[in-house]
């Protein structure tokens, strides 16, 4: 270990004169895959990370004998990335895709009561796939769904590399397109608040229509839904530290970096408690406040940008029944404060009885609600959207709240998110937050780990790894 003067030795795994060093700041999914690709190629990595676990925002703590994920995290069969860097931790067989896309969704605001409807796919080319769920989905007028099917054809044929698209609204877009006000709360923000975390009024065209597209239009396959049925932690910290481990990246964690910067040589050095590491690479995937403090003067040409991105809260709400109420894995509602609901009973170690967590995006209005105004409003919905909850206990109820989740998809937010390379040579930047073309994920913050590892590799002078990108073939 190197002290605090800067004198040592070289970042652990010396292999020869000519072996270069990296250092990653930040262990959530973009740090673990930037430096699981870095090492992949011979390069020295260290890894620190100032939690004391890897994941991120994707982790699981206890709670008595539960074992509980702060957040649902889900993924569809199009996020290649995420699925490339399960295969790589050894841990695709514990978060499977299901085998079809098949949503029930119960709407509580039809006047003649709880109704059910599905939105589920056929095995059809794109986009008949969805037709027959589209032309009986009850939550909407005949009328409606006609609109729906003109609009999703005029989604289709938008140009993804647009700039202009970035400026615009989802919401203005989908009403001149003639979506009703049923329309978005039934169908488009279904979708969109679940995966962008913003309605649709709120959030930039093109990061809606990437989604959209990707997700729905591109294959009859890609919006087929896949999440862990292990703890994320079991995924995101135990299976990535033993891939670090086996690839023989130093990791670290309780170790918050300090101050990030070069000497006369170029070489970057990187401060923390105790300790300087010397690094020819250095990737900062971190949230973007954050970075803004560590970036050195010059790596970016207006770094005041980073604090031009918005946050978005995502509020979770956990209830635990003395029986089952659901007799299905998920579903999600209309007409009702709910919008998510997931069976995490099995994951979560549970003996006896039924967990089940609600997932609210775009939570602004309720993310510091005290727990007792939360329970007041949600379990009685709960009652309202399953029967069976009405004569059940409830044995726990508890909230998580993340007040940052996830950048804000705002109209503009395109041209404030960095792409990895930086003015600074050697320095480089990852996140969900940068600039991935994707919405604030999983998928994202993998993508993001990849581009800065390959753009270091092609600065150190090292091959990329033959499966670095085999993502990309699967897309």
């Amino acid at each position: 270990m190197n002290d605090a003067t800067g004198a040592g030795t070289p970042v652990a795994g010396a292999c020869g004169p000519h072996a270069k060093d990296a250092v990653v700041v930040g262990g959530g999914l973009a740090g673990v895959t930037a430096a699981l690709a870095l090492a992949d190629a011979g390069v020295r990595v260290t890894l620190l990370e100032g939690r004391p676990r890897l994941g991120g925002l994707a982790f699981s703590f206890q709670r008595g004998a539960l074992t509980v994920d702060n957040g649902q995290h889900v993924y569809l069969r199009c996020c290649t990335a995420y699925r490339w860097f399960l295969d790589r931790i050894e841990g695709t067989a514990l978060a499977p895709v299901r085998n079809r896309l098949d949503v029930p969704v119960v709407d509580l605001a039809r006047p003649e009561g709880r109704r059910l409807g599905r939105l589920r796919r056929d095995p059809l080319p794109v986009p008949l796939h969805l037709g027959r769920s589209l032309a009986a989905y009850p939550h909407l007028s005949l009328a409606e769904r006609a609109k729906v099917g003109r609009a999703a054809l005029a989604l289709k044929a938008l140009d993804l590399t647009d700039p202009a698209l970035d400026a615009q609204d989802f919401g203005g877009w989908l009403a001149a397109h003639g979506q009703s006000a049923r329309a978005v709360e039934a169908l488009w923000d279904l979708v969109g608040v679940a995966t962008l975390n913003a309605v649709a009024g709120d959030c930039s065209l093109a990061l809606a229509a990437m989604v959209f597209k990707t997700g729905l239009l591109s294959d009859p396959g890609a919006a087929d839904i896949g999440w862990a049925r292990v703890p994320l932690g079991e995924l995101h910290d135990r299976l990535a530290r033993k891939a670090l481990d086996s690839a023989g990246v130093r990791t670290e964690t309780r170790t918050r970096v300090t101050s990030l910067s070069t000497d006369e040589s170029g070489r970057w050095s990187v401060e923390a408690p105790g300790e300087t590491l010397r690094a020819d690479a250095v990737v900062l995937a971190v949230a973007q406040r954050e970075a803004y403090d560590l970036l050195p003067p010059g790596a970016l040409d207006d770094p005041d940008r980073l604090l031009e991105i918005g946050t978005a809260p995502i509020l979770n709400v956990h209830v635990v029944y003395d029986r089952q109420v659901l007799a299905r894995p998920f579903f999600a509602a209309l007409g009702t404060p709910v919008q998510w609901v997931f069976d995490r009973t099995d994951a979560s170690g549970l003996k006896g009885g039924q967990y089940l967590a609600l997932s609210q995006s775009a939570a602004q209005d309720e993310i510091d609600a005290p727990v007792a105004a939360l329970r007041a409003r949600y379990l009685p919905e709960l009652e309202r959207l399953l029967p069976g909850a009405r004569g059940a206990e409830v044995t726990d109820f508890f909230v998580t709240r993340e007040r940052t989740a996830t950048f804000a998809p705002t109209p503009g937010v395109g041209r404030l998110r960095p792409g990895a390379r930086t003015k600074a040579s050697g320095l480089y930047l990852a996140g969900a937050w940068t600039a991935t073309g994707w919405p604030a994920t999983m998928e994202s913050a993998v993508r993001s780990g990849v581009s800065a590892a390959d753009a270091a590799l092609g600065a150190l002078g090292r091959p990329r790894p033959a499966h670095l990108f085999e993502f990309e073939e699967a897309a």
